[in-house]
């Protein structure tokens, strides 16, 4: 029966029902596909979970630190290059030091955690703003061209052509040693490769078809850079930014083993580890190799994290 109704419908012309078509799966988003890609790689995973726990630990070092190093009130002298496992000398403290005490009676955890803080935070900080420096004057010789451009790229050469160390001793020398001078230096020496890679990113996005519409639209020379060319040149900037944090995290404790970067008083992971030099003849080796291992750690984690960005976000580098 419903054979034959359906056969009179077709007879008399009744529009035919619409074939359902199988619902297509939801598209991935860009945040998905990076992060599908990113994990490809088991050592970028492992680099970035330790790199989260370090800055973890950082970030929040005056819970985690059983001891806050720089209260003079909590130090005492008696506990001076104590080895790892220490009890305190004031045995009404109950207080052990796992990894040990420098010379000043200070806990190796609890300094290495505060100096991991103001190594990170001067790296960061300092990437920043040569990344957010080097990136306008890239973007501005890249679409200004001629003289401008001419002029801005000798800078950076003149800039690239001195060692990043000499450069840095230079202007720390005259001006002096300070947690805010060495980031100063820091911005100095980074902000010509951020310069040299957003222009070279921009002078290809600016031939392009979209570049061109945005002109014959008359928008603004402001709006086609902000909102079109910078985001399209970011990709490489951020392997690039990804590197230098370490290589400023290098570079501050290079200053700082060398006596001319972060005060004594607030120390780094750099300057811990020449603090404890001294004593490693002594058999007094937890007081360089600690913080030394930390610092290693560091910047491996960030190398590695780094490594698998650039492969991601530009695929004609992935490894084959």
């Amino acid at each position: 029966m419903s054979t034959q109704f359906a056969t009179l419908g077709d007879e008399i012309g009744a529009p035919a029902l619409p074939a359902t078509r199988p619902a297509s799966p939801p598209a991935d988003s860009p945040l998905r596909i990076f992060l599908r890609e990113f994990a490809e790689s088991r050592l970028a995973l492992v680099g970035a979970l330790v790199l989260l726990l370090l800055v973890a630990g950082a970030a929040f070092a005056p819970v985690l630190a059983p001891q806050n190093p720089y209260d003079l009130a909590q130090l005492d002298i008696l506990d001076g290059r104590l080895p790892p496992g220490s009890p305190s000398a004031d045995e009404a403290s109950g207080r052990v030091y796992l990894l040990g005490t420098d010379e000043q009676g200070r806990d190796m955890l609890s300094a290495m955690l505060y100096g991991l803080r103001i190594s990170l935070g001067i790296g960061i900080v300092a990437t920043l703003a040569a990344l957010s420096l080097g990136s306008m004057l890239g973007l501005l010789a890249a679409y200004a061209g001629g003289r401008l451009d001419a002029f801005l790229m000798r800078v950076v050469d003149i800039q690239l052509s001195f060692p990043a160390i000499l450069l840095a001793l230079v202007l720390i020398t005259v001006l002096k040693p300070g947690i805010g001078n060495v980031a100063l230096a820091l911005v100095a020496v980074q902000w010509a490769y951020y310069a040299r890679t957003v222009r070279a990113a921009a002078l290809i996005e600016r031939r392009k078809e979209y570049v061109e519409a945005a002109h014959g639209l008359g928008l603004s020379g402001t709006r086609i850079v902000f909102r079109h060319l910078l985001p399209n040149c970011l990709p490489p900037v951020i392997v690039v930014a990804a590197l230098q944090v370490a290589n400023a995290i290098s570079l501050e404790a290079t200053l700082s083993f060398l006596g001319i970067g972060v005060p004594i008083t607030e120390p780094s992971l750099g300057l811990m580890i020449a603090n404890g030099q001294q004593y490693l003849l002594a058999g007094k080796y937890w007081m360089s190799l600690y913080p030394g291992l930390m610092l290693l750690v560091t910047i491996l984690a960030i190398n590695l994290v780094a490594d698998q960005l650039r492969d991601v976000l530009n695929p004609r580098l992935q490894k084959q």
